[in-house]
């Protein structure tokens, strides 16, 4: 039984002192189309299809020079988009709705690229903390206001995810919940509502993975 709406996402189940519920991050490797058939499957072909039309679109938001890199940000659209869909079965924990698990592909993106930038860019990142016709009363406030920004970028994206599937895994509790104190002839509506909760957080699962991977794509862009 649980004691609050929290402790689903609680990695609390342990043995041998190791932690299980976050062995639920490499149950995505069973969803990874396998390369080893002769004839491709339909979910390696649709699969295939997601990986080109994300390459096209982050090779349109960074730069023809660092094009490459999109292999990057698709891994990591990959590895979201797997364990928030994963998180959508019962009994497995959603590592991407713990604060731990998101701040750690934030953080240390966001000072790669600022390590990057600052060091081979210099002189951009200073023009980039004062935007275009700024007046010059206002300079010193500008890059007060552009630092800050800068540096909650990692935290930005970390809460982003963990809030957006943290609202909805609560959502579904609560209606969970609610099935043994209402009348019967409401248990059709209640069922309905899952249904659409359950659809809804399926999309979410996609949405905010790819956010994440699209934002981290246009963080990289600036430094360049």
């Amino acid at each position: 039984m649980m004691t609050n709406l929290f402790s689903s996402f609680d990695p609390s189940t342990t043995i041998f002192n190791f932690s299980l519920n976050w062995t639920s991050t490499l149950l995505a490797l069973i969803f990874i189309p396998s390369l080893y058939w002769m004839m491709p499957s339909r979910f390696n072909y649709i699969w295939n299809t997601i990986i080109l039309t994300l390459n096209k679109e982050f090779s349109l938001l960074l730069t023809h020079k660092n094009a490459s890199s999109t292999l990057i940000f698709i891994s990591l659209f990959s590895f979201i988009m797997f364990n928030n869909f994963i998180g959508l079965f019962p009994y497995i924990f959603t590592s991407s709705s713990h604060l731990v698990m998101t701040i750690s592909l934030a953080l240390p993106l966001w000072l790669s690229f600022m390590l990057y930038g600052w060091i081979n860019n210099m002189n951009h990142m200073f023009i980039h903390l004062v935007p275009l016709n700024t007046p010059t009363a206002l300079m010193p406030f500008m890059v007060l206001i552009e630092s800050i920004s800068n540096m909650i970028r990692p935290g930005t994206l970390a809460v982003r995810l963990t809030a957006n599937m943290i609202a909805g895994h609560l959502l579904l509790t609560l209606l969970a919940n609610m099935s043994s104190s209402i009348a019967l002839w409401l248990l059709p509506v209640l069922l309905c509502m899952q249904i659409l909760l359950m659809t809804l957080e399926t999309a979410v699962a996609f949405i905010q993975s790819y956010v994440f991977s699209v934002l981290s794509t246009l963080y990289s862009k600036e430094v360049n």
